[in-house]
């Protein structure tokens, strides 16, 4: 019983914390992490300390509600995410354990116990790289006098094999001696000890390495180097999501401007215009201001929420729906049988784009929380994809309009590898762009990405229009790439 009063004395004061300010507390990836841990792993616990002592009516409730909680596939998920920020915004294990990234209203930290399972998934995972990082986190707190159950020997065991699998032959040795020293009963230390140095007498018998010319792994600062992956445009894409490499000159920005636009006199917008400005000058993409009201935005976040489900991608062979690991987020479709806002919005981006909507897809609702994401990709479909959007009949996807339905406080922004641009979210504006040339071919600069949100929510609504029924309103050009 005293265990368990101590499991709920520990919970109550998180959960003090957490209650009052949900979004904040929850907006912090190392606290989004953790509440995920604890109601997957240390639930578990619970359950095992109850069970030694019975009681059929906590147990049967315990179970009922157990269904609800995270499962162990959610617990990897959030330490992945927490991984592909720690990639993305170059941020060290250290500053994440402590919780010290930009935005944050509430504290968070990582326990030596917390980082040793980031480890563990990334090690189940096959990813010896991250393995390394938060094992490294996990000995150096615990090596500061950290209060844990981990031991030394845990980690050491899972931080020398992994260094040996990234080629690091001699420190594999050396951290293998230390768990020796620590633990001489360990039950596979002895024997890796004997397989590391019989390879590396191996390896130096056939004059591969010796003890004073040998290529270890490159590191940066002590750190191994991050293994290449399948994005080509990996390092620029990461780089404009930290704000780096975008290549607004001081020539483009002379070109760019803000204007009123009333939709080629549209009488809805004769006496109220909207505020547009140039992001980009080429391909055109403007930024549109007051575009929804807080009002619309929460009606419209309350209508998608009991709707939101793993966001998934129209597979470019079959033309189904389908979840992808490279896109991370939660999407929901309204239709405008919905309510009245749904009409209104679809509406009002009618009369500023001054395209139909009635070929046009229902208005989806993304949610992009802790790490969440949107990997390069075009929205349009490719001559490869000829069975992409042929279920709709509504040709191609022509233009993107994309209303940004919350500010990010770190993170989220929506970026263009192939020249260098960034956009950052702003609460009730939206973004527009064209995905295809007047003659129908695709502008393959248009490729974007949503970058990972470090530190928030993101609210995003995206109408995207198709080819059909534009034919008179954006006539085709007379060559290729007009």
């Amino acid at each position: 019983m005293s265990k368990i009063k101590r499991w709920a004395e520990k919970l109550e004061a998180l959960t003090s914390t957490s209650t009052s300010d949900p979004e904040g507390y929850l907006g912090h990836p190392v606290n989004a992490y953790k509440l995920v841990k604890r109601m997957n792993t240390d639930w578990q616990e619970l359950e095992r300390i109850v069970l030694q002592d019975p009681a059929d009516g906590f147990i049967n409730n315990l179970t009922v509600q157990k269904q609800y909680f995270p499962s162990e596939e959610d617990e990897a998920g959030a330490a992945k995410a927490l991984m592909r920020l720690q990639d993305t915004y170059k941020l060290d294990p250290d500053s994440i354990s402590k919780g010290k990234l930009p935005g944050v209203k509430h504290s968070a930290f990582l326990t030596a116990e917390d980082c040793f399972d980031m480890g563990k998934i990334a090690y189940n995972d096959g990813d010896y790289y991250h393995t390394v990082l938060w094992m490294q986190q996990a000995l150096k707190q615990i090596d500061e006098g950290e209060d844990t159950d981990i031991s030394k020997s845990e980690v050491l065991d899972y931080l020398s094999y992994s260094v040996f699998q990234l080629g690091d032959l001699f420190r594999a040795i050396e951290l293998t001696r230390r768990l020796i020293a620590l633990d001489p009963t360990h039950e596979r230390a002895g024997g890796n000890l004997h397989y590391f140095e019989a390879l590396l007498e191996k390896e130096q018998h056939e004059g591969k390495v010796n003890k004073t010319a040998f290529e270890e792994p490159k590191t940066v600062s002590g750190i191994y180097e991050r293994p290449p992956d399948y994005l080509p445009e990996r390092e620029v894409y990461e780089a404009l999501c930290r704000g780096e490499g975008v290549k607004m000159t001081n020539r483009r920005q002379k070109r760019l401007h803000c204007r009123y636009q009333d939709g080629n006199r549209n009488p809805r917008l004769l006496l109220a215009p909207i505020k547009e400005e140039d992001e980009w000058d080429s391909p055109h993409i403007v930024r549109h201001y007051d575009v929804l009201s807080h009002e619309e935005i929460e009606t419209i976040k309350e209508l998608a929420k009991p709707k939101l489900a793993r966001a998934s991608i129209i597979n470019s062979v079959t033309g189904i729906q389908e979840p992808a690991m490279y896109r991370v987020s939660k999407s929901a479709w309204l239709e405008e049988e919905d309510s009245a806002v749904i009409v209104r919005v679809n509406q009002r981006i009618e009369d500023i784009t001054g395209l139909t909507a009635k070929t046009a897809e229902l208005l989806q609702i993304a949610n992009y929380g802790v790490g969440g994401q949107y990997e390069p990709h075009f929205d349009f479909s490719r001559k490869n994809e000829p069975d992409a959007f042929k279920r709709l009949g509504t040709g191609n996807r022509l233009a993107t309009y994309l209303n940004y339905m919350s500010d990010v406080p770190a993170g989220g922004a929506t970026v263009f590898p192939d020249f260098g641009a960034a956009i950052w979210p702003k609460k009730g504006t939206a973004v527009f762009w064209y995905n295809l040339f007047r003659s129908g071919e695709g502008d393959y600069r248009t490729r974007h990405a949503a970058c990972p949100v470090l530190v928030g929510s993101k609210w995003v609504a995206n109408k995207w229009f198709h080819e059909r029924g534009q034919e008179f309103i954006r006539p085709c050009g007379l060559t290729e790439v007009d």
